[in-house]
């Protein structure tokens, strides 16, 4: 089985922020399978479906984002799962808005809920999908720039940034990682929403 963990804060008024990408990705993998997420006992809400013939469970850990690790260390001890049967998925302000990278494993930068994570598990070695939200405007303060709702002109962009997202997870879980990497680490062609190397 994989874990799809999207990290995000809990709460209507953080729904549409940019720190809520991850929460959004999952909730659109529930909602085209018509499934719910429910509030499991590792302090999340989690549905289990099946994507390309693999059980996977679906996750928003039920925290605030800077408490994500407490939730997954829970999963993982609650399912037994090794740390490679686990993707996280989440904002990066360090990549333009409307692109993805996918890597097997590396530190968690400057994303509170990743060095959670981290801290929690006492690991990096777990794949990710980091989902563009960047870059931080001058002189705005990154907190307030995350936890803010994306403008209308960002709307459009951050929606086919997730349906590409979404069908990246697809392909991990179909081709693996490596195969997934070289298909969607590539820059988004600004304008036209083509891919060039």
């Amino acid at each position: 089985m994989w874990i799809v963990v999207g990290l995000g804060n809990p709460g209507k008024q953080y729904s549409a922020t940019r720190h809520n990408v991850g929460f959004m990705l999952i909730q659109r993998l529930a909602d085209k399978l018509n499934v719910r997420l429910k509030k499991r006992k590792y302090s999340a809400k989690a549905a289990q479906v099946e994507l390309e013939h693999n059980p996977v469970l679906l996750v928003k850990p039920w925290t605030y984002m800077n408490k994500s690790g407490l939730a997954v260390k829970k999963l993982l001890e609650c399912t037994g799962r090794r740390l490679n049967r686990i993707l996280v998925v989440y904002d990066d302000l360090d990549i333009p808005l409307g692109e993805i990278r996918i890597r097997k494993s590396g530190g968690p930068g400057t994303h509170n809920g990743m060095a959670s994570i981290v801290q929690e598990i006492d690991s990096t070695e777990f794949p990710r999908i980091r989902i563009g939200i960047g870059p931080l405007p001058p002189g705005v303060d990154a907190t307030d720039f995350v936890l803010a709702d994306f403008p209308n002109e960002e709307k459009k962009v951050i929606d086919d940034c997730l349906s590409l997202t979404e069908e990246s997870v697809m392909h991990i879980l179909a081709d693996g990682i490596e195969k997934a990497m070289n298909k969607f680490n590539r820059k988004v062609n600004d304008g036209i929403g083509g891919f060039y190397e």
